[in-house]
């Protein structure tokens, strides 16, 4: 742990974790506001030097688009390398088919969306969280990607390490949703806590465990679901061993990787990937909350609008309204969001974006009656202030 506090840009912190997290490629096309990040990894490859050859365990490319950047993501995870590249919406944008091919492949990589303005190039020196929606369902067909959700360069580090063990044992691609405001401004942090854990490649099979595999199952595939929680065992290329490799299929495919199109292989596959959706659920960083039982007026939100939100709770307090306050770290939602909207008479969702997404994804999410759910949408390109929660909260409670 470090011993002090520091000055430090989002941007520098989740750089400085995802060099902690073991990357190996870093492949990437400059936009504002994430430039910076990858700027940063290069700052501090240093770290990553091997002791005795002198050599840099890591790479850096910059491609020729944000396109050739997520391809690259997807063959490296697919090798076994860690990879990861830093964006904006825009970039986002170009990268949905390549993500959605990683989604359907099971291939692990990280994308780091330092969210601006838009729609279209929208303003790119102003913050918005407002690639939420977008990105959760990034890909055609029927797709739901991961996401974690920082609000202080305390998560930003924690998360540049952790969304890496996060992708690989959930065979998935990850996506960090900064902004503008945490990712470029210079924040107050406290110590980083390093990681104390092993890396975690999650289901990998060598050559001998392929073996073994074998003789306890019949056989080995790609796709097969064994252990009954959506996530199959890989194989990297090169494992030495006669049934390790396979096709990584973005097309239909049986559980051995095959080509199918067949409707049975289809629904199965499916069918799968909405479990191990369910399973990787409880790996997601849980949200931050503070609860009193008695309180019957909740706030629910994501990310830098934290600094506000509790500024504003003190200035609603003032007034005799007391909250209880949720704070959102991932996508899928965690299951303490049910059991928060469920005990609270009122639930307010302010959120830095215009068309409230946070909430739509509530939503999506709980089809049951929620007519006591407020969204308080703000999305002017600016950092969520106090004053204009207090005021939107007030207008209601008076």
């Amino acid at each position: 742990m470090c011993i002090r506090d520091s000055l430090i840009t989002g941007n520098e912190a989740g750089a400085l974790g995802s060099i902690f997290g073991g990357v190996n490629v870093v492949a990437w096309y400059p936009i504002t506001p994430s430039t910076s990040l990858v700027d940063s990894v290069l700052d501090y490859q240093y770290l990553r030097k091997d002791p005795e050859t002198g050599k840099m365990t890591l790479v850096v490319v910059q491609a020729e688009d944000e396109l050739a950047a997520i391809g690259m993501l997807v063959g490296a995870g697919f090798s076994g390398a860690r990879a990861m590249t830093a964006t904006s919406g825009p970039g986002i944008s170009l990268m949905a088919e390549f993500s959605g091919l990683a989604y359907y492949a099971e291939i692990p990589c990280v994308i780091w969306d330092i969210t601006r303005m838009g729609p279209s190039t929208g303003l790119p020196t102003r913050t918005s969280q407002g690639d939420l929606l977008f990105t959760h369902v990034l890909g055609h067909g029927d797709t739901r990607q991961l996401c974690l959700l920082p609000a202080t360069p305390e998560e930003a580090f924690e998360f540049g390490w952790r969304s890496f063990d996060i992708a690989d044992k959930a065979q998935m691609p990850i996506f960090i949703l900064s902004d503008l405001d945490l990712g470029m401004n210079n924040w107050m942090s406290e110590p980083f806590t390093y990681p104390d854990e092993p890396i975690q490649r999650g289901k990998v099979l060598d050559a001998e465990q392929l073996e073994g595999f074998i003789k306890e199952h019949g056989k080995w595939g790609r796709y097969m679901d064994v252990d009954g929680d959506g996530i199959t065992y890989r194989t990297l290329p090169g494992t030495d061993h006669p049934m390790a490799a396979y096709f990584a299929r973005g097309t239909g495919h049986n559980e051995l990787a095959a080509y199918s199109e067949r409707t049975d292989d289809w629904v199965n596959n499916m069918n799968r990937l909405r479990k191990k959706y369910q399973t990787v659920r409880e790996m997601l960083p849980k949200p931050i909350s503070d609860i009193d039982p008695v309180k019957k007026v909740g706030i629910l939100s994501f990310g830098t609008n934290d600094p506000a939100i509790e500024e504003a709770r003190d200035l609603l307090e003032k007034q005799g309204i007391a909250t209880n306050y949720m704070r959102v770290r991932a996508l899928p939602l965690a299951k303490e969001v049910t059991e928060f909207i469920n005990t609270h008479e009122r639930i307010y969702i302010p959120e830095n974006n215009f068309d409230g997404q946070l909430y739509q994804i509530i939503c999506l999410d709980h089809p049951q009656d929620l007519t006591h759910l407020k969204s308080l949408p703000l999305g002017d390109g600016l950092p969520m202030t106090a004053q204009w929660l207090f005021n939107k909260i007030m207008a209601v409670e008076k």
